[in-house]
Formats: structure tokens, C-alpha cells, sequence
């Protein structure tokens, strides 16, 4: 922390601070128990921990809302000596989007498609600040601009859908600074966002901060991105503050034994293969009365941890709640990679030849005066080889065309030209004209098993769906079978009879997992199936793919923005551009090798849970409508454009080493991928 922060005054006191809401039962049950922290003037602090330990609800609570049914049971929390709970309605208000601020998590959800950005931004000075109306709109243009949105007179005229997602969560913060907030509580605000997007978005709430000296306080369980904007971390578990002090210490060599295990289950770069995850789950809300709530899952644990609350420990200036001795508090665990053994890989599984994709429908003018042959695709010139048993990774920033081809290959959007095929089987036809056996060869994980498990169904029947489809079983032989899909990624037999809302967000996305392997497919389609799950869900279910690659011997077709993910789980890695291909080859060499000017960039940007650590940002957060008409995809932002050749000329593929490069520069002269040195490696623990 900076000296600055530290001698600071305090703006937000939270004090032994304890939430409850009302349960199905109409009891009482405790969401926050005992918090204290005190977040000062200038300073940013991170709140950390796995889905439901209550951080978001605190960050609330820090703008004085409660949720229907909940009910502050202890404590208080006073904004400059005021007591939030105790303000009227009115001034409540006032203070909300005004001296505190709120950047919610999705931007798109929380603009208002309708309105145009500029009629957004005015009617939140209108709300938010003393300005007169003729004031409103040149201040508007001014915030708009202070984000570094490019052309803010003309960003004023677009509607939400036309912008990308880094730019809604620019419009975003725009609007939380209409009324000058002192404090900004940002809630996941960069989840979502490709790798380079989130650095850029990061950097800017650095120069903001830097700039108006604005108080933040970021919800995350992005390590990476809290060490990237934090001068203090709270981690939280079970509605507690389990461990606090300065981001680089806590980050750099975390004591509680749960702030560990955190940091360990992350994907790094640096540090290839699986990495290990923590057993068991978070209890339920109110489940834990006394002791340690980190107990069951804990490999310190003794009886004392069971019985006795836990006391509030001052190690070297840090808070920690553990019942330890500050020696094992101290000790420092290096780390680990969980190796599982590789599928035996088999013969050509799927292949895509020169496949283009487009959105654009002409109508029948454009067919007759031949325009619709000028169209430029969204993807095009794509060729991809998958073998049986082996995982390849697609990677590139939104509107890359990661997707497209996904929806290309499962028949939701098929190809404008080339082929895609399966063994021996086209693939060109849109999904509904597959048989019944050629659509259960190829199945889909989705991102959010939220959306794509059905609320209304058991978790029996969302299994037994696809084996009635596709094998005509009985009730009981459905029965049997669901079970032991179950038993496949690791749940019990009595989850059949559960809802989803009954299910933790990894447990619902092991059973749409399970789902997905009801039909025996040979291709899966995995499309960011881990970039909602907490760091140590993530680990867990990354290990459960491998296992059932192995076992089953299926491909995976894999989008992550997390490029560390991606390097934990992929054989080979396919880099895209404004749906063209820059480089393609296997992990390694992709990590390692010489990297495509694009592919470095991307490399660059990675965030690493360490504060010290300075992700590289070679060009602006730029968002290109399309690709060039001609010349190198890349053209544009590319730091090393070598003028007419690379503006003009299609570049050709070069390989080395079986990592294949499109780039005019020879493969010699491109820059290895920016990588840590295994001597530069930090400890966990």
C-alpha cells in the first residue's frame, strides 16, 4: 500500500459488521458474520473468495442495500460517520451513483438497449450531479472521453449493441463518475472480457484512480486481476474475513491455509500442467454455528478447529483467522502441477478445409447484381485437423471468431464455403438435417449451465432426456445409467432427485457435463465451460475433462480467454484474428516457440496473481468492425508492419517445429513467447 493510502482518513468503516437472510423455513440465517475493515481514502481494496462467501453482498451493503428478507443482525457500517441502515430513503439515494459509485459485472445487461449512450450518460448526470441540462451533454462527451472511448461526439449517437464489450464496460465506468463518486465498488467488471480488453480496462481504472484519487473497492475472484489493482486483499469465506493485509504479501506468501489453497488452484503460465484443487465445498449458508468454517476441507485441521471460534491473529501487520502457530502460518509451499495421463490419441477425428462463415443473407437484388460474392466473411480460409483423444484450443480476443466456427461445426451456423467433416461424415449441413446418430457424435458444454439446464427438471430427468433420444432405454435402465454418469464426473447417486438451484455452480456444471457424455460423443464442443467457476472449481472440473478424455478417448473442440486454462488443457492451439488464422500448432510451442506478433500481444496482456508482475500493452484497446480487404489480418495494430508488403500481400505460412506461423517476417526474427523463467517462479504459501 502507499504511504499516501495508508495515512489516509477512513471513508467506509465496516464495523463487526453480521447479515441474515430469511431461509425458505422463514429462519434467520447468517450471510456475514463479525466483519470488520476499514477502507480508506485513496486507496483500492480487494475482496476475494469463492461464489457465495458473501463479498458481493458486502460490497452492497456498502451502498446501503439489503435484500428482501435479509436483516443486519450486528454491526454497522458508516460512509464518513453516517451510518448507512440509518440514513433516510432520500439521502440513501442521494449517496447511491453519487459520493459511492457502482461498475456492475455486465455492462450489456446494464445498459439500457433502447436509449442511446448519450441519453444514458445525461440522465445519469441528471440523476447524479447539480449540473444544468444545457450543461449535461459537453460533460457527457467529456466522461466519454476520460474512459478513452475513441470519437466520444459520435459514441453519443450508438446504441449499446453497437459497441463491443470492452467499450459497454467503458460507457460503464463513464457513467458510475457522472456524480464524482469518492468511492467506486466495481463488482466483477472484467469478467467476461478477452485478455487484452481486461488489461486495458485494468489500466484505465489505474489512470483513473491515479487521476481523480477515487476509493475502490474490487469484488473478484480473478487473483490475477486483483493483484493487477489492489493495495489490500480481503479474502473472504463463509460471510468472514478470513485473512487481510497487503496485496503483496497476501498474494506473494498467503498464510490462512484457504487463501493458499486459492492461489494454488490457479492455471499459470509459468507453470504448465493441471493445477491441483482444493477438496470438498464452501458449507451451506448458515450451516456453520462454530469453529472454523474452513475446517471440513482443511489438511491442518485438529479438533480444536472444530470447537473453538476462531481467533483474530496479527501476523507481521496482516490479519489472519486461523488456529495455527505463526511458524506453519509462515511456511511456504511451492508449486505443483497434478499430472493425468494423456488419451491415447487415434486417427484423424475432424477436419475443416478452407471454411469460411458469414452472417450476412443477401437479399435477392444483391444475388442478381452479384454483390453478395463482395461480401467479406467473418471467418475465412480456416483449415484445422483434430485427432481422436486430443484437445485443440481456439484463442484470440472477442470477434476473433472463436465461436463462429464452434456454431459452424455443431451445424448452427453452416459454412459459406469449404468443408468440415467428421471421419467420414460431412458436416456442411445445418444441425436439423443430421441424423439422430451424426448429432449425438457431436455434443456441446455450454459457458453458463444456469441457462442450459432446465430449472423445472430433476437432475434424473435432465440425464435420461438424451438416452431416451438416442438409445430408446426404459425408465430403470435410464435410471441406472444417469447414475452412473454421475458417478463419471464425480457426483453421488442421491443428486439425481435434486433441482439445479439445489446445486453449487460446479456441481451444475459436472452435471452438464455429464449431460454431454450421455450421448457417448466423439467430438465435444466445450465453449468457455469454466470462465464463470471459481479458481478452485475451475481446477477441479479442468481434471475431470482430462480423465474423461482418457477414458473415453473424445476430442475437445476448447474457447477460453484464460490462456493459462488453455494451456492446462490443450494439445494444440489454433490463434485467430478477425476470423483468420495466424498460428497453429502444438501448446508448447505456441507458449514457448516464436510467437506471431498478434499471439505475443495476447501473451503479453496475461495478468499473473502478482502484484509485482507488469502485463505489456503493445497498442490501443482498438476494436476493428472487420477484416482488411487485403494483406495481413493484423495490418493495423501490428507494431511491426513492414508497409505495403504486409498491407497488401497475403502472408504466408512458415513452420518450425510443427508450430506454423502466418506472418511475413521470417519464423527467425519473431520473438519467442514472453514467458517466466522457472528460477523467477514464486511460492505459494
Amino acid at each position: 500500500m502507499n504511504n499516501q493510502a495508508a495515512n489516509a482518513e477512513t471513508l467506509m468503516h465496516v464495523d463487526n459488521y453480521s447479515l441474515g437472510y430469511s431461509n425458505s423455513k422463514g429462519q434467520l440465517v447468517s450471510v456475514l458474520r463479525n466483519v470488520s475493515l476499514q477502507i480508506r481514502k485513496g486507496e483500492a481494496v480487494g475482496l476475494v473468495g469463492e461464489s457465495g462467501c458473501g463479498k458481493s453482498t458486502l460490497a452492497l451493503s456498502m451502498l446501503g442495500f439489503l435484500r428482501s428478507g435479509s436483516q443486519v443482525q450486528s454491526g454497522a457500517i458508516r460512509y464518513r460517520k453516517q451510518s448507512l441502515f440509518e440514513l433516510p430513503e432520500k439521502e440513501l439515494a442521494k449517496l447511491r451513483g453519487g459520493r459511492i459509485g457502482l461498475i456492475p459485472q455486465n455492462a450489456g445487461q446494464s445498459l439500457t438497449p433502447t436509449m442511446t449512450i448519450g441519453a444514458q450518460m445525461i440522465e445519469a448526470l441528471m440523476l447524479h450531479s447539480e449540473l444544468a441540462p444545457s450543461a449535461r451533454p459537453s460533460r457527457a462527451i467529456e466522461l466519454l472521453g476520460l474512459v478513452r472511448l475513441p470519437t466520444p461526439q459520435q459514441m453519443m449517437d450508438r446504441y449499446p449493441h453497437q459497441l463491443s464489450g470492452g467499450q459497454q464496460q467503458r460507457v460503464a465506468i463513464a457513467m458510475a463518475l457522472a456524480g464524482n463518486p469518492e468511492l467506486l465498488l466495481l463488482d466483477e467488471p472484467t469478467t467476461g472480457l478477452d485478455v487484452t480488453t481486461q488489461a486495458h480496462i485494468l489500466e484505465l481504472l489505474r489512470e483513473l484512480r491515479q487521476k481523480l484519487g477515487t476509493t475502490m473497492v474490487f469484488v473478484s475472484h480473478d487473483l490475477g486481476v486483483i493483484a493487477r489493482i489492489s493495495d489490500r486483499v480481503a479474502v473472504m469465506y463463509a460471510g468472514q474475513v478470513i485473512e487481510l493485509g497487503d496485496s503483496g504479501e497476501v498474494l506473494r506468501q498467503p498464510a490462512h491455509p484457504y487463501t493458499r489453497g486459492l492461489l494454488a488452484s490457479i492455471p499459470r503460465l509459468n507453470q504448465p500442467g493441471l493445477p491441483p484443487s482444493m477438496q470438498g465445498y464452501p458449507p451451506a449458508v448458515g450451516s456453520v454455528s462454530k469453529g472454523c468454517a474452513f475446517a471440513a476441507r482443511c489438511e491442518h485441521c485438529s479438533p480444536i478447529c472444530q470447537d473453538l471460534d476462531l481467533p483474530q491473529r496479527n501476523l507481521a501487520g496482516r490479519q489472519v483467522k486461523c488456529h495455527l502457530d505463526d511458524e506453519a502460518l509462515r511456511q511456504r509451499i511451492p508449486l505443483r502441477s497434478v499430472e493425468v495421463e494423456a488419451a491415447e490419441l487415434g486417427d484423424n477425428l475432424i477436419r475443416l478445409d478452407q471454411v469460411a462463415v458469414s452472417y450476412h443473407k443477401p437479399d435477392l437484388l444483391e444475388r442478381w447484381l452479384g454483390r453478395d460474392k463482395q461480401i467479406i466473411p467473418t471467418v475465412d480460409g480456416v483449415g484445422l485437423l483434430l485427432r481422436r483423444g486430443e484437445t485443440l484450443s481456439l484463442v484470440g480476443e472477442s470477434g476473433s471468431g472463436k465461436s463462429t466456427i464452434m456454431r459452424a461445426v455443431s451445424g448452427l451456423q453452416p459454412p459459406l464455403r469449404g468443408d468440415i467433416s467428421l471421419g467420414e461424415e460431412n458436416l456442411n449441413m445445418p444441425v436439423e438435417k443430421r441424423d439422430g446418430q451424426l448429432k449425438r457424435k457431436v455434443q456441446m458444454i455450454f459457458q453458463n449451465p444456469d441457462a442450459s439446464l432446465n430449472p423445472r427438471h430433476t437432475i434424473a430427468e435432465i440425464l435420461e432426456q438424451p438416452l431416451k433420444l438416442y438409445f430408446g432405454l426404459s425408465k430403470a435402465e435410464c435410471r441406472q445409467r444417469a447414475a452412473e454418469l454421475l458417478a463419471q464426473v464425480r457426483l453421488g447417486e442421491h443428486y439425481l432427485d435434486r433441482m439445479p438451484a439445489q446445486l453449487s455452480g460446479g456441481e451444475k456444471q459436472r452435471v452438464a457435463i455429464a449431460r454431454t457424455f450421455a450421448g457417448q460423443p466423439e467430438l465435444v464442443l466445450c465453449d468457455e465451460v469454466t470462465s464463470a467457476l471459481d479458481v478452485s472449481v475451475q481446477a477441479a472440473v479442468l481434471k475431470l475433462l482430462k480423465e474423461l478424455q482418457r477414458d473415453k478417448g473424445v476430442s475437445y473442440l476448447f474457447i477460453a480467454h484464460d490462456l493459462a486454462v488453455v494451456q492446462a488443457i490443450s494439445d494444440q492451439v489454433a490463434v485467430l484474428y478477425q476470423g483468420r488464422l495466424c498460428q497453429v500448432g502444438p501448446t508448447g510451442q505456441i507458449f514457448n516457440g516464436a510467437a506471431h506478433p498478434y499471439t505475443e500481444t495476447l501473451l503479453d496482456a496475461v495478468l499473473q496473481p502478482d502484484p509485482d508482475h507488469q502485463p505489456i500493452l503493445h497498442s490501443d484497446d482498438v476494436v476493428e468492425a472487420s477484416p482488411p480487404a487485403a494483406g495481413c489480418p493484423f495490418q493495423r495494430r501490428c507494431p511491426r508492419n513492414l508497409g505495403a508488403q504486409c498491407n497488401e500481400q497475403s502472408p504466408p505460412w512458415q513452420e518450425q517445429a510443427g508450430n506454423r506461423i502466418r506472418c511475413h517476417l521470417p519464423i527467425e526474427q519473431l520473438q519467442p513467447s514472453t514467458m517466466i523463467e522457472p528460477s523467477q517462479r514464486v511460492a505459494v504459501g
